[in-house]
């Protein structure tokens, strides 16, 4: 089972679809505009880094299935220095 399917195997535990998923992640200050590009339609938060060069988003939206979770980190992964958490 690789990390996908695992990951996929834990979310189909923990929730039942379609629900509300937070995705957080941490991006460089210049990466921003890309990311809530891919985040568009996403109910997003974020807090800029004391010295100003990171920011950690939130991003809020109700998925359809653990499917889509793992398509919507996989669309965060063009991003940058994107850090997913």
């Amino acid at each position: 089972m690789n990390k996908n399917e695992k990951f996929q195997e834990v979310l189909d535990e923990s929730y039942q679809w379609p629900a509300e998923y937070m995705f957080k992640f941490i991006i460089p200050l210049a990466q921003m505009e890309l990311a809530k590009k891919i985040l568009s339609g996403f109910k997003i938060s974020e807090k800029v880094s004391s010295k100003g060069s990171y920011v950690s988003l939130s991003a809020k939206k109700v998925v359809k299935s653990s499917a889509e979770v793992i398509l919507i980190y996989q669309k965060m992964a063009i991003v940058e220095g994107v850090v997913s958490l």
